[in-house]
């Protein structure tokens, strides 16, 4: 596989690591209050309803982007060694895991099927 690929795939690991870090729009509660990362979940008032609520949304975020990240650090590993079915393997469980964020995170799933084309040869 390409060093283009193994690239994307490097930059997609480092991404998806910093997920709650770099956060998204979230909203939360009946006045949809904004909360776009860990950072600013934690740093909430205690007696914000809905605090708890985002610190879980938050570090879900950050334990299902560092699982993704490990399965792709398996792709990157099987990629440097040719290994491109387990690679295939390894990037589909990616876009598997990142499912409950990925219309916010969109990290592994467009990476996925751009690698599936590629070796499709479209």
């Amino acid at each position: 596989m390409s060093e283009d690929v193994i690239h994307q795939v490097q930059e997609a690991i480092a991404s998806s690591r910093k997920w709650a870090e770099t956060g998204w729009p979230v909203t939360f509660g009946p006045r949809n209050v904004e909360v776009s990362s860990l950072k600013q979940a934690q740093s909430l008032p205690k007696n914000f309803v809905f605090r708890l609520e985002a610190l879980n949304y938050w570090n879900q975020a950050k334990l299902t982007g560092n699982d993704a990240a490990d399965s792709g650090q398996k792709a990157l590993d099987a990629l440097k060694n040719s290994n491109v079915s387990a690679a295939d393997n390894a990037l589909y469980f990616c876009q598997f895991i990142e499912k409950p964020f990925a219309e916010n995170a969109k990290t592994w799933l467009p990476l996925y099927e751009a690698f599936k084309e590629k070796r499709a040869g479209v």
